[in-house]
């Protein structure tokens, strides 16, 4: 991974959340502080509310209760008069450009090649040239290391090489923040690595990164912070080192005995 990713400013700031389908809570009362520039994995049982968590970040679920901001915006709403409004989806739209969201099943457009995946967004919602677009492309594809593919099909590449893609996708925007979900859970086990590198390398520039993984290991060597989530309440969250190695809250106590 090269150093020409920049490195962006994004803090969240997640306040008294809660997101209900139907009668059920899927996110109860969740409020938490994510540094910018720092690491966060959230863990939890299936069902826990880990995945709506993520999406409420930017957007793409709307809370019932609540409020996101990174940095000084609110997501999803503008303030005038300490009034809250919510913002048109094309304004919302600008908003996410800031919020880079990685898909566990890497949603790669497949009537497009990869050099094509990579150039639209930003040619979309950028002032730049297809020249400038093609040329960061090929940076963030030898950042991933699959420069040699940038003419190939999705359906061509592996798994990983695919997940590899949809994060030189996301970053071609450079985001404040890159919202990881569960991106190696539709991997075969021996192209997990290859993806979980990309984002070790990613931390090390500065990124701010959410990511919901089951990956216990990739927690204990990157994350500067654990969130341990049960039935839509946050349980336990602090230091990696601290909930990983020395959980207080015997729910977190149970679910790590049986991960690790």
């Amino acid at each position: 991974m090269t150093q020409e990713i920049k490195q962006a400013i994004g803090h969240i700031s997640i306040q008294k959340i809660s997101k209900k389908f139907g009668a059920d809570y899927a996110l109860k009362d969740v409020s938490l502080e994510i540094p910018a520039g720092s690491v966060t994995v959230i863990l939890g049982p299936s069902g826990s509310g880990k995945t709506t968590l993520l999406r409420t970040m930017n957007h793409l679920e709307k809370a019932d209760e609540g409020v996101i901001k990174i940095d000084d915006d609110f997501m999803g709403y503008r303030l005038k008069n300490d009034t809250l409004y919510e913002l048109k989806e094309k304004d919302i739209l600008k908003q996410r450009i800031h919020v880079g969201y990685v898909f566990q099943n890497f949603n790669l457009f497949p009537h497009l090649t990869v050099l094509q995946n990579i150039i639209e967004a930003p040619l979309a919602h950028q002032k730049i040239t297809k020249a400038e677009a093609v040329e960061r492309a090929k940076q963030l594809l030898r950042s991933v290391g699959l420069e040699e593919k940038i003419d190939a099909w999705p359906q061509q590449l592996s798994g990983g090489q695919q997940q590899r893609v949809a994060i030189a996708r996301t970053l071609a925007l450079d985001p404040k923040v890159i919202l990881f979900d569960e991106p190696t859970s539709a991997l075969d086990p021996e192209l997990v690595g290859e993806v979980l590198a990309v984002i070790k390398q990613l931390a090390k520039l500065g990124k701010t990164m959410v990511v919901v993984t089951h990956e216990i290991g990739f927690a204990k060597e990157v994350a500067d912070y654990v969130v341990f989530m049960d039935k839509g309440v946050v349980i336990e969250h602090g230091s990696a080192d601290a909930v990983l190695n020395n959980p207080q809250q015997q729910r977190t106590q149970s679910f790590l005995s049986k991960v690790i």
